[in-house]
């Protein structure tokens, strides 16, 4: 039997704080406010919201935390749940997380590329633009782990320059309407109601908290610098969404939020004036790149250690002297970029949207599943509270789950009929 595929352990604690910001922080906290005023336009529940939105966070970083350090391998919740629950459940999150991974590849190129065009108008187009993005950062990775990890560092870091330079901007230059955090709005329906369809929302936008786990055998001293990792970025990630929501309302009311597509842009344009469009494309694009930077780094991971596990073709476990798993990455953007060339990423992505959410459930599960497994394993970090804190955050996850299916039925049954198919493929991939 030949020796399993070895990746370099060279990645620190920066890095992990850096993929975990840069993952997390993208698009949404610029947009999102828009929508969370519109279900929530009073000060104190649309602050809340947020708030509650971080304590999920950092309730899955809690369980997720101990799981990455009790099963140090790189490819993400794909690896403890397939420990746990078994080969078939393994490849239903991996493949899911894979090719969802992929396609947020392809989305945020796209978005890239839209506010590149404006900025730059000699570029050729958005999707050559998003191609070209997909490709530098393909052959970046392709010369090493430590030049991903360099990159992610670099752009991670500009993009919390940005966003502190926004926030400052708001309370040196904002001024703070009187009657900003008393705006109350007639609601049609329950404030409950709006309320979890805002947390749905939030929660979204906090999503990617996991991402330091997809490199667990890459990151040095992994027992405490990946929990440092994920608790640090999450608290990081809750502090600064926190500031911008509230350095917004420094600047307009949050009536004038309610319904905006791109609550940024309107908070800039009362900044900066005719130059506010031009400020909030740049943040947006700095803070992209870091983002697609870290979906080009996670998606071979995931495709190499279900490689390894012998759940995809073995040739893509390979990996190059500089520590990258090479044809995994090929494989990985091909998919991006034939994601962006179809414009199918949006149908793959909200299809997928049900996966995300029942992959966490099924993270969550393999904790108390492994607990009971393999009690007496050495466990460099225990979820503080288990079993109360996992518990909590497995029932979020399949109340999640449910709005998820209420609120998108169709794609929901989409996301049913692909499950289906999963099991002739794994029957399929067993028998290869």
């Amino acid at each position: 039997m030949p020796p399993r595929a070895k990746l370099l352990t060279v990645l620190g604690v920066t890095f992990g704080l850096a993929v975990t910001v840069g993952n997390m922080i993208g698009a949404g906290i610029l947009r999102t406010p828009g929508d969370i005023a519109t279900q929530l336009p009073s000060f104190w529940p649309f602050l809340s919201v947020w708030v509650i939105g971080g304590l999920y966070a950092i309730l899955g970083a809690n369980a997720l935390a101990e799981l990455g350090t009790l099963v140090p391998e790189s490819g993400g919740q794909y690896v403890f749940v397939r420990r746990a629950l078994g080969d078939y459940a393994g490849l239903v999150v991996g493949w899911s997380d894979w090719i969802s991974t992929c396609g947020t590849t392809a989305a945020v190129s796209i978005v890239v590329g839209e506010y590149a065009l404006v900025l730059f108008p000699a570029l050729r187009g958005i999707e050559p633009t998003a191609l070209t993005v997909i490709a530098i950062l393909t052959l970046i990775q392709w010369f090493g782990v430590r030049w991903g990890g360099w990159t992610q560092d670099a752009t991670s870091l500009l993009k919390a320059l940005a966003f502190l330079f926004l926030i400052a901007a708001c309370f040196y230059l904002g001024t703070r309407h009187p009657t900003a955090s008393l705006i109350e709005a007639d609601h049609e329906g329950s404030l409950a109601i709006a309320f979890i369809l805002a947390l749905q929302a939030v929660i979204y936008t906090y999503d990617g908290w996991t991402a330091v786990i997809y490199f667990s055998e890459e990151v040095k001293d992994s027992g405490r610098n990946i929990p440092r990792a994920m608790f640090g970025g999450v608290f990081a990630v809750m502090a600064i969404y926190l500031l911008v929501n509230i350095a917004f309302l420094r600047v307009v009311p949050l009536g004038s939020l309610a319904g905006q597509k791109l609550a940024a842009g309107v908070v800039a344009q009362h900044l900066f004036g005719a130059y506010g469009d031009t400020i909030v494309r740049v943040i947006m694009i700095v803070s992209l790149i870091s983002a697609v930077n870290s979906n080009v780094l996670i998606a071979p991971r995931v495709l190499f250690a279900m490689s390894r596990d012998k759940l995809f073709w073995r040739g893509a476990a390979e990996v190059n002297k500089g520590g990258t798993p090479d044809i995994a990455l090929l494989f990985s953007s091909i998919l991006a970029a034939v994601f962006v060339i179809s414009g199918k990423f949006e149908q793959v992505i909200a299809i997928l949207a049900f996966f995300f959410v029942a992959n966490y459930a099924l993270s969550f599960a393999s904790l108390f599943a492994m607990r009971r497994s393999a009690p007496d394993e050495p466990r460099p970090f225990r979820a503080i509270g288990h079993p109360f804190t996992t518990g909590l955050a497995f029932l979020a996850s399949i109340a999640f789950l449910i709005g998820a299916v209420i609120s998108d039925t169709r794609n929901s049954l989409y996301a049913l009929g692909v499950l289906i198919l999963t099991v002739p493929l794994y029957l399929l991939v067993r028998r290869k």
